[in-house]
């Protein structure tokens, strides 16, 4: 069963008919949005703390004829880049969707432009973090150190966000359930789901098809969890980002396995396009923990001890 808004959730824990029109999933980015945002003032918070993040000069409005300065506390930049992110994000996330349903987007594109549904994971990631740079480059803040302190806070809000999904059936599920294969022990909804009410509106058949949001926010969960472990890595900067990203590739390329997405034409290659994404990003990823793992630099010694 799916919730497209919260007044669904309440008529099934209550059984009360409020008219509450809020979008479950809109809600559920919202909730990532800050979450994350905690986890990363508080990583931001303490690479300052250990010296490892400073503050900067940035130039603002001219006060009476001259250029005005302002600090920086990088404590306190989670609220305007987070915004920055998630818009970009939003629009990055759309722009990827269209590329890879170009089709339905020449027969109606603004169907496909105001659609409820439709949002690629890989598109709101590139688009986000190049906005985000932005911002840090404009805050003369060290990238690298940043991406770093966003490293679990992304797989963290990217599993909260796939909760959404889940709940509101916004379409990101996987292909019909094979039922011979599931083992005993597992429960069937975990295995398979109808995702009756979804928002896109979409009548599957029975058994159904596999709750693959349930499977992702699991693995990104597990992720969060190995990333936050090793933040206090004694690598150089970069190197936590770095392991995100293999995990953020291995994870999606698994699932894409048994997500019903497109297979599109790459040439030689024919695959999704999150599995060409996420097998760029295992070995852009790979390379960079290669590349970043030398130890000894004071900011590395300072990262291990705070």
């Amino acid at each position: 069963m799916a919730y497209p808004y919260l007044g669904d959730i309440v008529r099934a824990l209550t059984g009360a008919d409020v008219p509450l029109p809020i979008p479950v999933f809109g809600l559920s980015v919202v909730a990532a949005m800050f979450v994350a945002g905690a986890f990363l003032r508080r990583e931001l918070a303490r690479l300052h703390a250990a010296g490892i993040l400073g503050f900067a000069q940035v130039r603002g409005r001219k006060a009476h004829g001259a250029p005005a300065y302002h600090a920086v506390d990088p404590a306190h930049i989670v609220s305007d880049l987070t915004l920055v992110t998630l818009l970009a994000g939003i629009a990055g996330a759309r722009v990827f969707h269209i590329l890879e349903h170009t089709d339905q987007f020449l027969a109606d594109p603004a169907a496909m432009i105001f659609t409820r549904s439709g949002l690629s994971i890989f598109g709101g990631l590139i688009f986000g973090t190049v906005a985000g740079l932005v911002c840090v480059r404009r805050w003369k803040l060290p990238a690298l150190t940043v991406l770093d302190a966003a490293a679990p806070a992304l797989m963290l809000g990217y599993a909260l966000g796939r909760i959404g999904c889940q709940l509101s059936g916004d379409g990101d599920w996987g292909i019909a359930a094979d039922m011979a294969l599931k083992p005993d022990w597992l429960p069937a909804w975990l295995w398979a789901q109808t995702y009756d009410n979804n928002i896109v509106g979409v009548v599957i058949a029975a058994p159904g098809v596999y709750p693959t949001p349930l499977y992702e926010a699991a693995m990104c969960m597990a992720g969060f969890g190995l990333l936050w472990a090793l933040r206090r890595h004694g690598f150089q900067a970069g190197w936590l980002f770095a392991v995100y990203l293999v995990c953020a590739g291995i994870e999606r390329l698994l699932i894409e396995q048994i997500r019903h997405n497109p297979v599109l034409d790459f040439g030689v290659f024919h695959c999704t396009q999150a599995e060409a994404v996420a097998v760029l990003l295992i070995v852009g990823g790979a390379a960079g923990v290669a590349l970043l793992s030398r130890r000894g630099s004071a900011a590395a010694r300072r990262r291990q001890a705070s």
